[in-house]
């Protein structure tokens, strides 16, 4: 259970994570460089060596190389590269092809549609009740406060096709389909999302199913099997480390009134208890993007990823400093405990003393 903080610890808070934070910008440079042109290469010989792997599909051991390949340089592209770039992590080094402004990745939800209902909405309103669209993702039930009805007691079966089809339901999201269903906004309001969504969903659909393909020849199905396998690999891993982030037991969410007119210090207490790490070693933060430091990620978003395994520590010993709870657990230990929230959420409210609920109770009072 977390405890309320006064004014004076709040503030407090709040000047030693500026004072971390501060500390890792000014001392980036050739190292961070050096680590984002190298997992780059990577990636991409990755792709090309999974590419070409597939044009040997006929044997059996050469398509699961391919589509393992191809696997990682996706999840690589989508987690390490694509979403810390287009947090502006790597904007200081002036290189245009890792500008958060101008890059796109190898999904189908457009990179501007994907700033604004992340960047700004999910990072700038984390875990607060009617305004954070990333709590449920408008269409999973993931917090007690969220109404009951009987539409969430299909969340187990809503959850396992985002997970499926994660890119998708990602690319859909901004679109703000539960808005539009209740009225609060007009499906015409949607026309420049809809249309970037066309042309970039359009461009990846032809690259995966029929393009590349095509360039195997005979081989056409294989291939067209093996990046849709490739796909389906990074979406389940995407939306596995996305969710032990932001929903396992003991994360916590907050209501508009209680953060209205927050402070610096607040603003990171939301953030260090709307959030959850996952353990494991270099090569497993790696290809999380290292949100399995997503602690970490929501205090500093602009901060280079690489650098949140370094901080942890700092973090962690700032936690214990205020009594605050540091929530991190293995992968199967977080992963179970979402699952077994998408299922309890699917029925109607019957919580327990000690909950998370009587947190925000205790919070409000």
């Amino acid at each position: 259970m977390a405890p309320q903080l006064t004014p004076a610890q709040f503030a407090a808070l709040g000047r030693d994570l500026d004072e971390l934070r501060d500390r890792v910008l000014a001392d980036l440079g050739e190292a961070d460089r050096k680590y984002i042109y190298d997992v780059v290469k990577v990636q991409r010989a990755l792709e090309v060596a999974g590419r070409g792997l597939l044009f040997l599909g006929f044997l059996p051991p050469a398509w699961l190389a391919g589509v393992g390949a191809l696997s990682l340089s996706k999840i690589l592209d989508n987690m390490e590269i694509g979403h810390n770039v287009m947090h502006g992590q790597y904007d200081w080094m002036r290189d245009p092809a890792l500008n958060s402004r101008m890059f796109e990745w190898d999904t189908v939800a457009p990179a501007a549609n994907w700033k604004h209902s992340h960047n700004y909405v999910h990072h700038t309103y984390t875990n607060i009740l009617g305004k954070d669209r990333d709590i449920g993702y408008g269409i999973l039930r993931m917090d007690t406060e969220q109404k009951w009805n009987p539409y969430y007691l299909g969340n187990p079966v809503y959850a396992t096709l985002l997970a499926v089809f994660f890119q998708w339901g990602v690319m859909l999201h901004d679109l703000e389909i539960e808005k539009v269903a209740s009225g609060e906004k007009a499906w015409s309001e949607t026309a420049p999302e809809r249309k970037r969504m066309w042309h970039k969903g359009i461009k990846q659909v032809i690259k995966d199913y029929a393009l590349f393909p095509a360039l195997t020849g005979p081989l056409f199905v294989p291939t067209l099997v093996g990046n849709a396998t490739a796909n389906l690999v990074r979406n389940l891993w995407a939306f596995s480390i996305i969710f032990c982030g932001h929903f396992p037991t003991g994360v916590e969410s907050f209501t508009e009134e209680e953060t209205r007119d927050e402070t610096r210090g607040q603003w990171y207490y939301r953030q260090m208890l709307g959030s959850a790490n996952i353990t494991g070693g270099p090569l497993f933060h790696v290809l999380t993007g290292n949100l399995s430091h997503q602690i970490e990620h929501h205090l500093f978003p602009d901060i280079p990823a690489r650098r949140y395994p370094q901080i942890a520590p700092e973090v962690r010993a700032i936690c214990a400093k205020y009594g605050l709870p540091y929530n991190t657990g293995g992968l199967a230990k977080q992963l179970g405990s979402v699952f077994g929230k998408i299922v309890r959420l699917a029925l109607p409210n019957r919580a327990p003393a000690g909950t998370v609920d009587d947190d925000r109770a205790r919070r409000a009072a």
